[in-house]
């Protein structure tokens, strides 16, 4: 039995996260109504995880804030997954001096500490959600690429493709149709422990102030408000810091398993 919770245990916070996000539009105006006699107040039936500083609930805050994540978490993979793949799948068959620059574009971003120069975007294109996306897609581009760039100049000597410039096929198509597919699987995996990165990097730049601003709600902004109110009300850190911990536990775990059930020198043991 026991077992059996634990396996389940990354696909049951996965379903709540999902359904948190989905419950958030509505419970906005919950999570953004301002109610001065409950302020700071205590978990109790009618407020499961308490109110904040405002007197809003802090579950609702708590759903709204999973939409913020969830948003971040698949937006920020979705762009850098493309870019990288697309940029690293070019280098790794051009070859030449493509490839030189390329890897040298990729070397100078891997120069910067990635939360620095996310910091540093985020300030230069100013708070919001879509700003906040780009910011982190800029900085998550060049793994993928390089993970990409890899699995491309392994594959680009294989016979099917030696069969496919042989026939006349196009360079895209080649790359699109028989190089990328085969490296879909580590890309896969990447960019699961990616969202997890996203997620964190999200509710770190919201901590800021870099990222969503008020009244929308975000995980990171809420640690940020119960900062100052841990002793006295401490449900305002400790809720969105356990949700947090729990969504990037499971999001990782199920990159641990995806790996293992994608790694053909594991699955053969």
């Amino acid at each position: 039995m026991l077992r059996a919770l634990l396996r389940a245990f990354p696909w049951l916070v996965l379903l709540a996260w999902v359904l948190a996000a989905l419950a958030g539009p509505l419970l906005a105006a919950s999570a953004q109504t301002v109610d001065l006699p409950r302020i700071l107040a205590p978990p109790s039936a009618s407020l499961p995880l308490g109110a904040d500083d405002l007197g809003r609930p802090v579950l609702a805050r708590l759903a709204a804030g999973a939409g913020t994540s969830l948003a971040v978490g698949f937006g920020v993979v979705l762009l850098s997954v493309s870019l990288g793949a697309l940029v690293g799948g070019i280098a790794g068959f051009a070859g030449g001096w493509l490839d030189l620059v390329i890897v040298r574009i990729i070397d100078v971003f891997l120069a910067f500490p990635g939360i620095l120069l996310a910091i540093a975007l985020a300030g230069i294109l100013g708070p919001g959600l879509g700003n906040l996306v780009i910011a982190l897609a800029v900085v998550s581009w060049v793994g993928y690429a390089r993970l990409v760039r890899a699995q491309v100049l392994s594959l680009r000597t294989r016979d099917h493709v030696l069969a496919a410039r042989a026939l006349g096929a196009r360079p895209a198509r080649i790359l699109l149709r028989h190089l990328l597919p085969l490296a879909a699987a580590p890309l896969i995996v990447e960019a699961t422990f990616g969202v997890a990165a996203a997620v964190v990097a999200e509710a770190g730049l919201s901590f800021l102030g870099l990222g969503v601003q008020p009244p929308a709600a975000s995980w990171g902004s809420m640690i940020r408000d119960g900062v100052s109110h841990m002793l006295t009300a401490p449900h305002l850190v400790a809720a969105p810091g356990a949700a947090l911990m729990l969504v990037v536990l499971a999001v990782n775990l199920l990159g641990d398993r995806l790996r293992d059930r994608l790694d053909v020198r594991i699955a053969r043991r």
